[in-house]
C-alpha cells in the first residue's frame, strides 16, 4: 500500500560543529507517526569543517534519502526548496575596553551626525525666530525651545526604534527591523544560489 508522508523544509535552521543533520531538523513532517519517526531520523548531511558558516540542503536530497529507504513511500514536498543550515561556533568574548570604545565611536559618531544637520538646517536660528515670535522678546540662547526640543528629540528616537534599550514597546516592528528583515532575505536567496551546488550547472560539469 502506497505511504504518503507529506514534508515542508524549514527556510533556516542553526546545528553546532560535527552536528549530524537529520531529516526533522530541517523539516516539518505529516504522515502517520511511525513512519514520521523513521523519516524524521534519517541523516541527510554531516557537518565537516570544509562547510565553514554555512550548508545549503536542498529539497532533492531529502526526497533521495527517503526513497532510498523506502522507494514505496510518496513524498510530497511543499514549502521551499532547500534549507539553510547555519552553524554555529563558540562565540567569542570581547573585552569589557572593546565594548566601551565601540559604544563610545557609536555614541560620538551619532552626536556629530545629529549636530551636523541642526548645522545645515540652520535649526538654532529657527529656535530663535520662534522665541521671538511667541515671547516678543530676542535671546541668543532659547532654552524655553531648545531644552524641551533635546528631550522630544531623544524620545522620538525611542519610539522610532520601538526600543528602550532591549525592551520592545509594542509588538509593530520598527523601520530598522524591517530593513534587516529584508537584507537578510536578499542574503538567504543570495545565499540558496551561490552555495546549492544543485542550482546551476556548468558547460564542463559532467
Amino acid at each position: 500500500m502506497e505511504k504518503t508522508v507529506y514534508i515542508r523544509l524549514r527556510h533556516r535552521v542553526q546545528v553546532y560543529p560535527d552536528d549530524c543533520i537529520t531529516v526533522s531538523m530541517i523539516a516539518q513532517i505529516v504522515a502517520e507517526e511511525q513512519l514520521r519517526d523513521m523519516i524524521g531520523e534519517l541523516e541527510v548531511h554531516q557537518v565537516q569543517p570544509s562547510d565553514k558558516n554555512i550548508v545549503v540542503i536542498d529539497v532533492m536530497r531529502v526526497l533521495s534519502a527517503v526513497h532510498k529507504t523506502d522507494p514505496d513511500i510518496d513524498v510530497q514536498a511543499v514549502g521551499p526548496a532547500q534549507t539553510i543550515v547555519e552553524i554555529v561556533y563558540q562565540k567569542k568574548t570581547y573585552s569589557p575596553v572593546l565594548f566601551a570604545l565601540v559604544w563610545l565611536l557609536l555614541f560620538v559618531g551619532a552626536a556629530l551626525a545629529i549636530m551636523n544637520f541642526h548645522e545645515d538646517v540652520s535649526m538654532q536660528l529657527v529656535h530663535k525666530r520662534l522665541y521671538t515670535i511667541i515671547t516678543g522678546e530676542t535671546s541668543e540662547h532659547p532654552l524655553l525651545l531648545q531644552i524641551p526640543y533635546s528631550i522630544g528629540l531623544g524620545l522620538g528616537m525611542i519610539l522610532f526604534f520601538n526600543h528602550l534599550f532591549k525592551k520592545r514597546i509594542n509588538e509593530e516592528p520598527s523601520p530598522l527591523e524591517v530593513e534587516m528583515f529584508n537584507y537578510q532575505l536578499d542574503m538567504d536567496m543570495y545565499v540558496s544560489m551561490k552555495e546549492n551546488k544543485e542550482s546551476t550547472k556548468k558547460i564542463d560539469d559532467n
